[in-house]
């Protein structure tokens, strides 16, 4: 017999020290970032969830038992039993077969009393209560983040003398001094250099203004990364590729804590409005993700059920994407393909309601004042027409260019950071990136406004108000019958505007680069998003300039008459935001359902569907992965991809451990070793698990035992009484044989034995194998030959 111990050997997580155990630590403990050394230095957050051995010290005040009894110390649970290490995967089957016998356990409870019935029912609509807490909590923290944001960004340019509270479009709503044209300038919002030389233009003042834009940029982003230094490491990043890993099973402590809640919510205000190239949606499902985890505590179902608890983390993704968005099926489906290892159809239901309570929670507070979820929600009325199908493919592809390249220049520097000093100076590197990106964004004033306002500003479809240099058309009283502006010459405003935008997408394709994966809260839907607005609105406005100058080319003159509106640039902008977030993120369902949500438009779905596919398909010619993939593979996460396909053509015994010329396997016997021979396996070994088998000679399997429960089992009942010693003999099978007088006194631990453990025929495809860890979520899986 041999095993398959690719998930078990956990080299560097553990060794064999006994007390290590009591000071283990809960879900919510702050660890160091990943991928680096880790620190496993720990500050108590909230009590310990996954035992509470701290506050009971296992003293049995039944006295001390006479030498020839058996000591079974476990007919009562041992806390610590059967929970995790840090850095380690769940036992899924396990925690899926716990809660079948927890929930069986209260059915039948619910027939003997009133009180039971109601508790039956009470643990029944738990979960739908923690979905609403969720959704509340998400809706709320995104609510403040984004009038945080919006207020701080505006902080950069000037500030309000009515109230500083108010960021500039606020100042300005009431101001009786402004004329519509003129709505940006209002008497009661003063630019710094007003404030600080009482002048508004001239060169002085627009050095004044840059100075000062740079330097708010600079204490923004100084500010966050000291933050998340000094309070919570795990704040910093997206947080989408660390929660992939959890759902799949991995616990990594502290990185759902309240402490990362606190700190990566601040953080992410002063990282948006450093303006850096960054967006805040990403990082909001790590919110989401924070207050779901915090708010499993309150029930006990989900405190002590790791996979339960993975389902609640699902749902609560799907909240962070509906606040992103504004988006709760998008959010919903976000969840399903992208971020779940794991989702029944009971989670999809309750992601769905989560979403909602989410989405409704942030419509009531109406961060933006528009009634809407979201800075850059539009919708479009022109139809489009079968012919631009084709830009639409060619910004698909782009799409798919641009997601490679970014995914292999961000890797490439990210392990660059890794492996080399820059690493060991995240505050310099935040410092010095944040510099060069305020100093290129201010003269431009594309590059100056917040990403999610330049988007606005892409997807809008110039209308008779619209006084932005985009609409700066010639002949803009000429209106069609319908209301609508027909295609016309481009003005100087969107000559101008083309050059600025142009610049703009250089300095975002670069610098998002370097951006992502900094060490402070940093998503990319936004910035990914910007970088197909601006090419789609480039060729927008192309295609709407070669329409009108040659309408009697074949392709135009059938759908294309004098005086129609014919192209709209704003539907570009569009869909090369979708095709660049594809390229990047390889979604594809959700991508689409999200955009078809920010626009209220079920007409452009096949365009953004073309899209889509096209960018996915271009992006995966190139390489397989999407930027959250790669970020797991580089932070050496155990992570078994669900849509990677796995070209083995080994048999179980070739890959198991230990191969033909390795030291014999690791084993325990079932009625024939002493407290110190598994006391000496376990600290000469790194396993986190060993096979049970009959004897040393027959070595057919009778079950698997983890190392874990063996320390906590043997410290306890060391602890317990005193009659147990080095040489007491360890028994895993049902009855123990009588012990002779004045012997020392056995010790039956068959209750953490376990006795049906997932094994495999030593000639078992690997195909197979992976397909059984993949779908069944497996931590080992033992090889036997015969038994």
């Amino acid at each position: 017999m041999a095993m398959w111990q690719g998930a078990m050997d956990n080299r560097g997580f553990q060794q064999g020290s006994f007390s290590s155990f009591q000071s283990s630590s809960s879900d919510e403990d702050l660890m160091d970032i990943p991928g680096t050394a880790m620190d496993f230095s720990i500050r108590d957050d909230v009590p310990p969830l996954d035992r509470e051995m701290e506050g009971n010290k296992f003293y049995n005040s039944g006295g001390i038992a006479s030498s020839n009894r058996i000591m079974d110390f476990l007919e009562e649970p041992i806390p610590g039993v059967g929970t995790y290490d840090d850095f380690n995967t769940i036992d899924w089957v396990r925690e899926k077969s716990r809660d079948r016998d927890r929930h069986r356990e209260i059915t039948n409870r619910s027939k003997e009393s009133t009180w039971a019935l109601i508790h039956s029912v009470s643990d029944a609509f738990s979960g739908w209560l923690l979905m609403l807490l969720i959704g509340l909590l998400s809706g709320s923290l995104a609510g403040l983040i984004d009038i945080s944001a919006h207020w701080m960004t505006d902080l950069k340019e000037g500030i309000c003398t009515e109230g500083f509270w108010f960021n500039h479009e606020h100042c300005c709503w009431n101001s009786q001094q402004v004329t519509f044209e003129d709505r940006d300038k209002c008497p009661e919002w003063n630019s710094w250099s007003q404030l600080i030389i009482n002048m508004d233009e001239g060169a002085f003042a627009y050095i004044v203004n840059y100075f000062m834009y740079v330097l708010w940029a600079l204490l923004f982003a100084f500010l966050a990364v000291s933050l998340v230094k000094v309070f919570a490491p795990y704040a910093c990043g997206s947080g989408i590729p660390e929660i992939k890993t959890i759902l799949s099973g991995f616990i990594i402590r502290g990185y759902l804590g309240k402490w990362t809640l606190i700190i990566k919510t601040i953080t992410l205000v002063l990282a948006v409005s450093s303006g850096l190239s960054l967006g805040k949606e990403g990082p909001l499902v790590h919110v989401a993700c924070c207050c779901g985890n915090i708010l499993c505590h309150c029930f006990n179902k989900y405190r002590k059920n790791e996979a339960k608890r993975r389902e609640v983390l699902s749902a609560a993704a799907a909240a962070g994407v509906s606040v992103a968005f504004g988006a709760p099926i998008g959010g919903v489906l976000f969840s399903l393909e992208e971020v779940s290892y794991y989702f029944p159809l009971k989670t999809l239901w309750r992601s769905f309601f989560a979403a909602l309570v989410a989405a409704f929670t942030l419509r009531s507070i109406n961060p933006f004042g528009n009634s809407r979820l979201v800075l850059f929600y539009v919708e479009f009325h022109t139809p489009w027409h079968l012919f631009e199908l084709v830009p639409f493919i060619l910004l698909g592809i782009f799409g798919g260019l641009w997601g490679a390249l970014f995914i292999r220049t961000n890797i490439a520097w990210c392990r660059k950071r890794k492996t080399t000093q820059l690493g060991k100076y995240p505050v310099i590197e935040v410092l010095i990136v944040t510099a060069i990106t305020a100093i290129l964004a201010f003269p431009n004033e594309y590059t100056r406004m917040s990403t999610s306002e330049l988007i606005s500003e892409l997807f809008n479809d110039c209308g008779l108000l619209d006084s932005s240099k985009l609409c700066d058309y010639k002949n803009l009283s000429n209106t069609s019958k319908s209301g609508e502006l027909p295609d016309r010459p481009a003005g100087a405003g969107v000559s101008s505007a083309m050059w600025q935008l142009a610049l703009t997408l250089i300095l975002k394709i670069v610098i998002t680069i370097f951006t992502f994966g900094m060490k402070i809260p940093s998503g990319l839907f936004i910035p990914s998003m910007a970088v197909g607005a601006i090419a789609g609105r480039l060729l927008g406005v192309g295609m709407e300039q070669l329409a009108y100058h040659h309408r009697d080319w074949t392709i135009f003159n059938s759908w294309c008459s004098q005086g129609a509106d014919c192209i709209t640039p704003g539907l570009y902008a569009m869909v090369g935001a979708a095709a660049c977030l594809g390229g990047v993120t390889r979604m594809t369902v959700s991508l689409v359902v999200i955009m078809f949500e920010l626009t209220g438009g079920l007409e452009y779905i096949v365009p953004l569907m073309a899209a889509a596919m096209t960018s996915k398909w271009v992006a995966d010619a190139l390489g397989r992965e999407g930027i959250y993939d790669a970020h797991i593979r580089l932070n050496g996460y155990p992570f078994l991809e669900a849509k990677e396909e796995f070209a083995h053509k080994t048999l179980a015994m070739d890959v198991m451990k230990p191969r033909r010329n390795d030291p014999l396997l690791t084993v325990l016997t079932q009625d024939s070793m002493t407290v110190e021979d598994v006391e000496t396996i376990i600290s000469e070994t790194t396993y986190s698990g060993f096979p049970v088998v009959v004897s040393r000679e027959s070595q057919r399997l009778v079950g698997f035992v983890l190392r874990r429960d063996l320390i906590i089992s043997i410290e306890n009942a060391r602890k317990k009484q005193d009659g147990v010693v080095s040489t007491s003999i360890i028994y895993f099978t049902e009855h123990s044989p009588p012990v002779p007088p004045y012997t020392a006194p056995t010790l039956k631990l068959r209750n953490i034995l376990d006795l049906s453990p997932f094994t495999v025929t030593d000639l078992t495809p690997m195909e197979i194998v992976v397909d059984i860890f993949r779908k069944l979520g497996l931590r080992q899986c033992l090889v036997t030959h015969n038994g």
